[in-house]
């Protein structure tokens, strides 16, 4: 018997919204009809994962009914440390591909292991000797890369930055520094509820001629890039406050 496959599944990038996206607007037909037929996972939450595949079946009919999908969660200490550190194995996980079964990879929105959790289970693969397969679909950070104008030909992606103020200005003023010095974009992200605030911090920390991207909600109907330096951010402030997943850029 031979081994099966690690697929990794990209999700829509409308997790959490109001508003979800026509599916196949978002993913190609054939990354649907790929996901419909594997019938073992492995995903951040079993609820979400589950909803994803609902939306999968009324596209690409599943190879096993809803109720008969075996679903694997990472841990809950993977989502909050992140898997990148190698602490965590994943190989108990994927025991199922050693017995011939294809096995998806899942996050809750984009490219797992991408910004999420994830890479554990695609170095437990190769470790195993498995075939790892990304499928394609929205990558939130390159889509906002490339509408941004900023470099993309020197970038980084930085995570998190820092709750404390005090701490979260430091750290504005150290990856500021970075951009301006190496012409290196800084790519960072943050809790949907929290973007107001991070984009306060930024129009106030930053230097004028800094030039700063925010891209939010990214593949739904309601998106939305603007790109400018700071200067022109704070002569037009944004007005009101949404939800929506975003993608923080600095650069020159």
């Amino acid at each position: 018997m031979s081994n099966g496959k690690l697929y990794l599944v990209p999700a829509p990038l409308d997790f959490g919204c109001e508003v979800q996206a026509a599916l196949q607007d978002a993913l190609p037909l054939g990354t649907l009809r790929t996901a419909a037929g594997i019938t073992h996972w492995i995903c951040e939450n079993a609820k979400s994962a589950r909803a994803y595949l609902k939306r999968i079946d009324a596209i690409a009919p599943l190879a096993a009914p809803l109720q008969a999908q075996q679903i694997q969660e990472l841990p809950r200490e993977v989502h909050k440390k992140g898997d990148h550190a190698g602490q965590f194995d994943a190989r108990p996980l994927l025991s199922a591909a050693l017995e011939g079964h294809d096995i998806g990879l899942l996050s809750e929105a984009g490219m797992p292991a991408v910004a999420d959790p994830g890479s554990s289970v695609a170095k437990a693969a190769h470790e195993l000797g498995l075939v790892v397969v990304p499928l394609t679909g929205p990558v939130s950070l390159l889509l906002a890369l490339a509408a941004s104008g900023l470099n993309g030909q020197n970038f980084a992606f930085v995570g998190y930055l820092p709750q404390d103020a005090d701490a979260r200005n430091q750290r504005i003023r150290e990856l500021e520094a970075l951009a301006l010095k190496t012409g290196q974009t800084q790519l960072f992200i943050e809790t949907p509820y929290r973007n107001a605030a991070l984009l306060q911090a930024l129009m106030q920390t930053l230097q004028h001629h800094t030039r700063l991207a925010v891209a939010r909600g990214l593949t739904l109907a309601n998106a939305s890039v603007r790109s400018e330096t700071v200067k022109g951010w704070r002569a037009k402030p944004p007005g009101g406050e949404d939800k929506l997943p975003a993608v923080f850029a600095i650069g020159r």
